[in-house]
């Protein structure tokens, strides 16, 4: 750890060497996640989750930056591509899965159920998201500078950025929580006859898009409460000298984000031609009756 004369301690990069087999690791599994992801949105035309694709992009470049950093420790510029682009990954996927509770409810023709109207609800996450994610770029990019006289005030913006994020984060599984119990109480005739645990688990409904969007978000916020503890601590805080924390609560949470939701796509259910279809289940039976709209 530095340190100088005045017993203060010294901005560094890096407090260990990063690992280049971490980071290669880390590389090919978000390539193959983020090029599954490409795939399942192109095929499905679900447009607005490229949001969270580029999500995925941001962390492979990321983790290649830490692969080079392993020989160039005294880099700033790749620290400095690496540090933003790994910390604004997360604020893109939780853009994504703001935009599918929106269209999830008014797919459901649920809006009269959810806590916040749909016409804002899409409009006030994402602006706490982006509010969020410009904060822990500037953050990023201030602290990139290693400089003492901007050590401090790069990570409080960072921690005031995660802090929004977490504040958004938290109200967002709050008002999910309460749509999905009254629309379980209340449901309408998109909803009705469906469980969140199909018999066959590759079986979609809107009910399997929701345990995505929870287990997502659950995850994300795990990784910004460690995010925020790691920053709160300082640049020679035991959690940002460590790099195993950065891969076990950040690296590998994301990673599992990402699969959990190429597993519970919500293209399964939103896509245009998903949305013709609308499953009646009668006992032990499942009947797809396709619905088509009449030109108006």
């Amino acid at each position: 750890m530095g340190g100088n004369n005045d017993g203060k301690i010294d901005f560094e990069l890096y407090r260990y060497t990063p690992s280049l087999v971490a980071a290669v690791i880390f590389i090919v599994l978000f390539t193959l996640t983020t090029a599954y992801h490409l795939w399942q949105t192109v095929r499905a035309r679900c447009w607005y989750f490229l949001v969270f694709v580029t999500g995925g992009v941001f962390q492979i470049i990321g983790y290649i930056c830490r692969a080079l950093a392993h020989s160039n420790k005294e880099s700033v510029p790749i620290y400095s591509v690496g540090t933003i682009l790994i910390l604004l990954a997360p604020p893109l996927y939780a853009a994504s899965i703001y935009m599918t509770l929106g269209r999830l409810i008014r797919h459901l023709d649920a809006e009269r159920l959810s806590p916040v109207s749909t016409k804002w609800l899409t409009t006030i996450f994402v602006m706490g998201d982006v509010i969020a994610f410009l904060a822990q770029g500037s953050g990023g990019g201030i602290m990139a500078s290693g400089t003492i006289s901007t050590m401090n005030t790069g990570e409080n913006v960072t921690i005031a950025g995660l802090c929004v994020q977490l504040v958004f984060f938290s109200v967002f599984i709050i008002v999910a929580t309460i749509f999905h119990y009254r629309i379980r109480k209340n449901p309408t005739s998109r909803s009705a006859g469906t469980t969140i645990f199909p018999r066959h688990w590759r079986e979609p409904t809107w009910e399997t898009v929701m345990l995505g969007l929870y287990g997502a978000s659950v995850l994300i916020l795990i990784r910004s409460v460690f995010r925020l503890v790691e920053y709160a601590q300082g640049n020679d805080g035991y959690l940002i000298s460590h790099e195993v924390f950065m891969y076990v609560f950040d690296a590998a949470l994301m990673f599992v984000t990402m699969v959990g939701m190429s597993l519970f796509h919500p293209s399964k259910v939103l896509s245009p031609s998903a949305k013709g279809e609308v499953s009646l289940r009668d006992g032990p039976y499942t009947i797809t009756t396709e619905l088509h709209s009449q030109p108006v």
